[in-house]
């Protein structure tokens, strides 16, 4: 089983460091200390030699010294803790449960641009249906690249599609690799507050000299995590009656049945980072990660006397369980340096493949009867993407305070997304029905296996797409304490024509140590492949017309040309338009403290959204309603439920950044870092467009719950608090974070959940033993803190639903953890 081989790469990775650690013993590492914001930057500009405090737009830049004192599993998880406009969505669903994503400044985590080594990281194949607030997104995973490959981390809170293209609306995240020389590693175990969950992790990277001047610097990750179990009793009727009596049985019967909460993960990722100089002026380069993870989950109690069960094989109801398998790979390779006559120039190239297998066990497909099966293999997804890059710079000696900085370049990309059907068992209609004379005979039973339905011939198939793209940027300095830069960009797409786009930054710093910074730009997304022509079918929790507790039902999604979603309004999409504004300060008095303050607007037209799930159903005297009408009319099938894209939304979000860090020297008692910073956010509707086939029967596309994951589905405030404290050989990291209010917005007002506030707190305590060796324990939700418990409405009847999902600590409560680390 994959599981247990990817359990014997994490033992091998555990053995490999203990031996890294054995040739290392006698080596030491050092690091100077520089001034605060004095970090250079690469993110965000073309220049090499811009720091934090230079930059023309809000940068955040993460060290390694930063990534390190923390029990976070994963870059993702590292970037939620400690950037106050990141959250992290941890309320995956159905097949996408696997996968978690960001949300920066409150949009959407496919409007964030990944880079690895400032190539385009790409995206993973899964695309989130059934989620919360990401609903309908497909982000690059951050999970999938090795934590011990890191060397730091720059996220550029600005729009850059101008300077990096489509995705880029809310910002960029740069992922640099390590290239530095020596051999680092971490060994960590815990579990929660609960006693399950444990997690083992191994990290190990090594850097080498590579000819003269070059490097190879190679790392790996293995993680195990255990599920968590955080749901509540089935509290409805289990079996049917007897004689018009309640069975018996249900009074005996165990009653916890649901096990919600995180699923049980292994993983393995490796990476390495290479740069062979040829000559003095030119070098070889190249990088690249690899990745192994199965991840597995249960879903949702299917009782006895439902539609979806068969007592003959399931006489006390079942559990679906999931597996979810990614193979990923993104390999990049490139020349670069001068051109003569001062130019410089770098030629890459990157090819990228997510590969995303799905198989379903104690399954059932009702409609095939007590002969069906109850294994399945669900169908799998590919994704691929291959990029190409050739960018050229100069400077040029115009008479100003410093040289106009150019730069101009052009891209190659294609992408490639593939849905590979399941096996006929997983969607088909056996058309079975209970005999005379047993309990629901002659009902309909629910065709396609349960939980969730495989990829039928129909949405299957290969879908491709390119395009062609070239920007120019320009830097001045034009005095002393006044600096602007330009960028542009064309983009030609051969599925829904061209797009161009803008920007304009300026800083100026009147008086040392005090600079005023803005920004204007323009930029789009392009909808994802997934968006496009994803097609499957999920059980989900669904309020049907005139209930008012949600119950598991038969959901499609549906891509734009389906039949029943044309018939219900769709059109085929088109890309999303953004205007970035920004407006900051920065206060930098001393090379011990900075303070940054960002006032930014956010509008989006064309917005992207998955609309509402729209249910035919006919009342009891048997007239459709109006989506069974519409369906009717169309020749279609009037009893179904389905969703799909659109771009009928347009949005404005509007907020701002505070960031300030302040590092003190304490005499004998050590020193201190001190950082608080904070975001406020707010995003609201400023158009919804209804097609008018939903116009003419009263519904609208993007319905009151789609409207709230969006406006109320990620904190409107988050702040952070942290010390880090050194004092000889200890080293103590405390960090309260406070995430301000979310809500689950239901379809009615009065089933709406809030998320309480709520202080998380995290702390880590570390010991240096000498030799580059220290030990650490820590907490992350200290308190052990859960978020609110849902309405009953919200709740059902199942115990799957108990925790609100949408808070952005998860709802697994405090871990704790110990690890020894090692850096030679």
């Amino acid at each position: 089983m994959v599981y247990n081989s990817l359990k014997l790469m994490a033992s091998s990775a555990l053995a490999i460091g203990t031996c890294m650690v054995a040739v290392a013993a006698n080596a030491q590492s050092a690091s100077a200390e520089q001034a605060v914001g004095a970090e250079m930057i690469v993110t965000g500009t073309r220049q090499v030699d811009r720091t934090v405090t230079q930059s023309l737009a809000p940068i955040d830049v993460l060290t390694a010294e930063d990534l390190r004192p923390s029990g976070k599993q994963s870059v993702r998880d590292l970037l939620g803790t400690l950037v106050p406009s990141i959250n992290v969505s941890n309320s995956g669903a159905g097949a996408s449960f696997a996968v978690k994503t960001l949300s920066l400044r409150g949009l959407a985590s496919d409007q964030l641009l990944v880079l690895v080594n400032g190539k385009r990281r790409h995206n993973t194949a899964t695309i989130f249906i059934n989620g919360t607030t990401q609903n309908g997104q497909s982000p690059a995973d951050l999970d999938l690249i090795p934590t011990s490959s890191v060397g730091r981390i720059e996220v550029l809170r600005d729009g850059a599609s101008a300077q990096y293209g489509s995705d880029a609306i809310a910002g960029v995240v740069n992922v640099i690799m390590k290239d530095t020389l020596g051999v680092s590693g971490l060994f960590q175990a815990g579990a929660t507050g609960s006693g399950d969950g444990e997690t083992g992790t191994a990290q190990v990277s090594a850097g080498f000299k590579l000819g003269d001047g070059g490097h190879l610097s190679v790392a790996a990750d293995a993680r195990l995590q255990e599920r968590t179990i955080r749901g509540r009793p089935f509290i409805g009727t289990l079996y049917f009656p007897i004689n018009g009596q309640p069975d018996p049985r249900e009074a005996s019967f165990d009653r916890n049945v649901n096990k919600p909460g995180q699923p049980q993960v292994a993983a393995f990722n490796i990476s390495y980072d290479a740069k062979l100089p040829i000559t003095d002026s030119l070098e070889l380069y190249s990088f690249s990660t690899y990745s192994k993870r199965e991840a597995n989950s249960w879903l949702t109690f299917r009782q006895p006397s439902a539609s979806n069960n068969v007592i003959e094989v399931y006489p006390d109801g079942y559990i679906p369980k999931l597996f979810v398998r990614d193979d990923d790979y993104q390999l990049a390779a490139g020349l670069r340096g001068a051109l003569g006559a001062g130019f410089n120039f770098d030629l890459s190239t990157t090819y990228s493949r997510n590969f995303v297998d799905y198989d379903q066990t104690t399954s059932l497909n009702a409609s095939l009867g007590p002969s069906g099966q109850t294994d399945f293999y669900i169908g799998s997804l590919k994704g691929t993407e291959w990029t190409s890059n050739l960018d050229i710079s100069r400077e040029f000696e115009i008479g100003l305070a410093e040289a106009l900085f150019f730069a101009v370049g052009a891209e190659y990309r294609e992408n490639g997304f593939s849905i590979i059907a399941g096996e006929p068992a997983s969607y088909i209609d056996g058309g079975y029905r209970s005999p005379p004379g047993q309990p629901l005979a002659g009902v309909i039973r629910q065709a396609g296996s349960q939980g969730v339905s495989g990829f039928p011939p129909e949405a299957a198939g290969d879908f491709k797409r390119n395009n062609i793209s070239g920007y120019v940027n320009i830097e001045q300095k034009i005095i002393e304490g006044f600096d602007i830069g330009l960028a542009g960009r064309y983009e030609r797409y051969s599925d829904f024509g061209s797009t161009t786009t803008g920007k304009a930054s300026v800083r100026i710093e009147p008086i040392s140590g005090i600079a005023f910074r803005g920004t204007a730009s323009t930029g789009f997304r392009a909808p994802t492949l997934q968006q496009q022509f994803y097609a499957s079918a999920s059980t989900i929790g669904v309020l049907l017309p005139g209930a008012t507790v949600t119950t598991l039902a038969p959901v499609r999604a549906l891509p734009v040309n389906d039949p029943v979603a044309i018939a219900l309004g769709a059109q085929p999409l088109t890309p999303e338009r953004s205007t970035n504004y920004s407006l900051g300060v920065v206060f930098t008095p001393t090379s011990r403290f900075n303070l940054t303050v960002d006032a930014y607007q956010i509008s989006i037209r064309d917005r992207i959204l998955l609309g509402g799930t729209l249910t035919g159903a006919a009342n009891a005297a048997g007239v459709l309603n109006g989506v069974g009408q519409l369906l009717q009319n169309a020749g279609l099938d009037p009893f179904q439920s389905g969703f799909y894209f659109s771009n009928a939304a347009s949005t404005r979000t509007r907020g701002l950044d505070i960031v300030s860090t302040w590092r003190a020297d304490l005499g004998s008692a050590g020193q201190a870092t001190f950082g608080l910073s904070g975001n406020f956010n707010q995003t609201e509707f400023t158009r919804l467009i209804v097609p008018q086939q939903l116009a003419g029967i009263g519904i609208s596309l993007i319905n009151r719950q789609r409207q709230g994951d969006f406006t109320e589905g990620t904190p409107r405030d988050k702040f952070i608090a942290s010390v880090n404290w050194e004092f000889g050989a200890l080293t103590t990291n405390f960090r309260a974070t406070r995430f301000g209010r979310v809500v689950q917005t239901s379809l009615l007002a009065a089933n709406d959940d809030p998320v309480t506030p709520q202080v998380i707190i995290d702390l880590d305590i570390a010991v240096a033993l000498g030799q580059g060796m220290r030990v650490n324990i820590g907490a992350n939700n200290l308190l052990n803190k859960f978020p609110s418990i849902l309405k009953p409405a919200n709740q059902g009847t199942t115990g799957f639903a108990f925790y609100n999902t949408y808070a952005p600590y998860g709802i697994s409560g405090g871990y704790y953890y110990a690890g020894l680390s090692f850096d030679f």
